[in-house]
């Protein structure tokens, strides 16, 4: 293959599908986490139990996540990658200017009607990762495809920081959700610019079969690669869904008086975004992905330790290990972008889109194994149990994955 000049690489690498994905994926993750950065003060303004029905919320916004996965990942593999990119951006759009306004919604059944908001939510924002990464992997040269991405990730990630310092400069929860709802909708003209992925187009005419999501589970092969992808993505939503999102929870334990989920959430994605950028970069370095996704989990998950176990007695020193923590999981693109060469052009988007979404739907079971633990055990120790068995599956399968580096996409399952 003919070396690339250094502004033709800098063409691909910030070419239309990759600025366009990345704005996508920042509007995606500013929606995402908002629910987590206004819970506490959304409900308590609500008349609801921050922490009862909090957890039933946001088990309602990752149902949605696992379920709209699977859809958009069909869909997508179906109808094409910008099918996806248009319609789930315009559902989680609608659902989040709804919930803005959820303070002149009926009293009774309060809970339900956000929780089922924030599931319809989770259905639309399922979509935009996985479409957006497999665009972005099959616009690119191989050798660009994992910089590619981590500029995806990376800009995008940033969202988790903006929806903080917005619900901070907003004056209020629920003008937060309306911002993060109109954003959306103006992404919605600017894609308008974005073609079609040309592997994709080579094939969809052709008597394949795409979308077909039960082909995952009747081979052997493909059934361990797909939980293996699964399972090399647990560590960073056990970051983000049990040490940040319930940082509160914490608090006590470490002898700190009050611990803010949002701050939390967004030192951690701070870290996260930079972290997502340098992988992309460590991966073209070692010319793996596999192995700089191992030694990103190993310094994880000593962050992780010293964060449980090591005095950290402030709210300082908790926030600086979100960050931490953050910089270690930052290979969220990088395993995105594995699924995506794990699997042909007629399930890829499939892949890449169910794999993160399924990552995200075990959230309820790692928090409900967290609660299990803390009948018997403290909050530092339960969580420290749930990080024991998520970063044992994740270490064994990147090690034990194949690799793909380089890989040419151009084949079909």
């Amino acid at each position: 293959m003919q070396e690339l000049s250094t502004s033709s690489k800098l063409k691909y690498i910030f070419s239309i599908p990759v600025i366009i994905s990345a704005l996508g994926y920042f509007v995606d993750i500013y929606d995402l986490l908002l629910f987590g950065i206004v819970r506490i003060p959304s409900l308590k303004a609500l008349g609801l139990n921050p922490d009862t029905d909090g957890t039933f919320i946001l088990n309602a916004q990752m149902v949605g996540l696992l379920i709209g996965g699977i859809f958009w990942g069909i869909f997508g593999d179906k109808k094409g990658r910008l099918s996806v990119l248009f319609g789930s951006i315009l559902v989680y759009s609608l659902a989040n200017i709804a919930c803005g306004f959820l303070p002149h919604f009926p009293k009774e059944h309060l809970v339900y009607q956000y929780a089922a908001l924030r599931f319809v939510a989770g259905i639309g924002l399922a979509g935009e990762l996985g479409a957006g990464i497999t665009l972005v992997s099959e616009s690119l040269p191989k050798n660009l495809r994992a910089i590619g991405t981590s500029v995806v990730a990376g800009f995008g990630l940033m969202g988790a920081v903006v929806a903080q310092l917005t619900v901070e400069l907003a004056g209020g929860w629920n003008i937060s959700y309306i911002i993060g709802g109109i954003l959306g909708i103006l992404l919605l003209f600017l894609r308008i610019s974005v073609s079609e992925s040309g592997i994709y187009k080579n094939i969809e005419h052709k008597s394949v079969s795409k979308g077909n999501f039960l082909s995952f589970f009747t081979n052997k092969d493909r059934f361990v690669r797909y939980l293996k992808c699964i399972a090399i993505g647990l560590p960073t939503w056990y970051c983000i869904g049990i040490l940040a999102v319930l940082a509160n929870q914490f608090a006590p334990e470490l002898g700190i008086k009050d611990l803010s989920p949002g701050k939390a959430i967004m030192w951690a994605y701070i870290g996260i975004s930079v972290g997502d950028l340098a992988s992309g970069f460590i991966s073209h370095l070692l010319k793996s992905r596999k192995m700089a996704i191992f030694y990103m989990l190993i310094f994880t998950i000593i962050g992780v330790v010293f964060m449980l176990f090591g005095n950290t007695d402030t709210e300082t020193k908790y926030y600086i290990f979100c960050v931490w923590l953050g910089l270690g999981t930052g290979y969220w693109a990088m395993f995105v972008t594995l699924a995506a060469e794990q699997f042909g052009t007629n399930i890829r988007n499939t892949a890449t889109t169910t794999v993160p979404n399924m990552v995200r739907g075990l959230v309820p079971v790692m928090i409900l194994a967290f609660d299990f633990f803390k009948n018997d055990f403290t909050v530092i120790v339960s969580a420290a149990l749930v990080g024991l068995i998520v970063f044992t599956l994740a270490f064994y399968s990147s090690l034990t994955i194949s690799e793909t580096h380089n890989r040419d996409l151009e084949f079909t399952e």
